[in-house]
């Protein structure tokens, strides 16, 4: 079979067995009683990783490069980090749960790569002179995959601050070294709350003093009191929903702990390859500008997380407004404007 027909019918396949595998998460996490659909969700996983990975490898033989050079192949390889990073997450944790959020993602960019780009930006292309360098596979490969772990754990914490609706719910802790001392402050913070929440005022009983004529003081009988109470709590979480919020909270903050590294050696092999490249190693590029935007906000997340002690809903924010500035710095540097770095331009 010639290799471009392989990878279009490897391309749509991907696309076909990532939407399954969505409805099959979906409709086994709203119906847990139904047999065999979380290992079907499972399954789609690992064949539409194995077909990305067919389909990057078949790219590299027609090219004879690593299939990095342009939207078409990162964005391929970008679903192939996410379901990779949701095999591992999902045998580590024993939860088919990461399914529901990650099985959407990988099918969006698949579909956005093999249905909404056009032919002229999926087709291979000679590598520019720059790109002529082992450092295309050494810098390129672990910053995609700093973004599918970044991604996938991002989107872990936004789902964690939808199934908490806004509580602060005491967690068993899952940062390095911290875990007692935060689960022990953050249990002490919910009785606090919950303390706090239904705290009456004290009684004020003001007494109206009249002086009549002779002098003397009589106290008038009408006594008021008043008291006021705050608002009442809100309808905390069945234990179901509390494992659960525990559960994403811990693998969120543990795939971004794998996903950070990879982002700081990735932004250090890439200062190195431009020094090679264009006699510097940083520019202000607006993909390295964006770069360091990212390594920041996670930067943050993980400090308040392992310094700081904080859990639950704080740093999940932070780790939300990551997801957007990941997917800034990979995809929007192409749209806000053209740089070095550019894999595809939209108009």
């Amino acid at each position: 079979m010639d290799l471009v027909v392989l990878q279009n019918w490897l391309d749509n396949v991907s696309f076909a067995v990532l939407f399954f595998t969505m409805l099959f998460y979906w409709v086994g996490a709203a119906f847990g009683r139904i047999p065999y659909l979380s290992t079907l969700g499972t399954a789609g996983m690992a064949i539409a990783n194995l077909s990305i990975a067919a389909l990057l490898g078949a790219r590299w033989l027609e090219a004879g490069y690593f299939p990095l050079s342009n939207l078409y192949e990162s964005l391929f390889f970008l679903t192939w980090g996410i379901t990779t990073i949701h095999l591992i997450a999902e045998n580590r944790s024993g939860s088919h749960l990461v399914g529901v959020v990650t099985a959407p993602i990988a099918m969006s960019v698949t579909a956005f790569a093999a249905l909404f780009l056009p032919s002229s930006m999926q087709s291979a292309a000679p590598l520019v002179p720059a790109l002529k360098s082992n450092w295309l596979m050494m810098h390129v490969s672990v910053m995609m995959l700093s973004y599918a772990a970044l991604i996938v754990g991002s989107l872990l914490a936004i789902a964690f601050l939808i199934v908490t609706r806004g509580q602060n719910i005491d967690l068993r802790g899952s940062s390095v070294g911290t875990g007692g001392y935060r689960s022990d402050r953050y249990r002490l913070q919910r009785t606090s709350d919950l303390l706090s929440q239904t705290e009456v005022e004290p009684f004020r009983t003001p007494v109206l003093i009249n002086r009549n004529s002779g002098g003397n003081t009589a106290v008038l009988d009408l006594v008021t009191t008043q008291a006021s109470q705050k608002t009442a709590p809100a309808e905390p979480l069945s234990p179901q929903l509390m494992n659960l919020a525990d559960t994403l909270d811990n693998i969120s903050y543990r795939v971004i702990g794998l996903g950070f590294p990879l982002l700081t050696i990735g932004i250090i092999a890439g200062a190195v390859w431009a020094n090679e490249a264009w006699g510097s190693y940083w520019s202000w590029d607006p993909k390295e500008t964006w770069a360091l935007i990212t390594w920041l906000v996670f930067a943050a997340y993980l400090h308040a997380r392992i310094t700081r002690g904080w859990q639950g809903r704080r740093p999940a924010i932070l780790a939300a407004t990551g997801f957007i500035v990941v997917w800034i710095c990979y995809l929007g540097v192409n749209i806000l404007g053209k740089g070095l770095h550019s894999y595809g331009w939209f108009f």
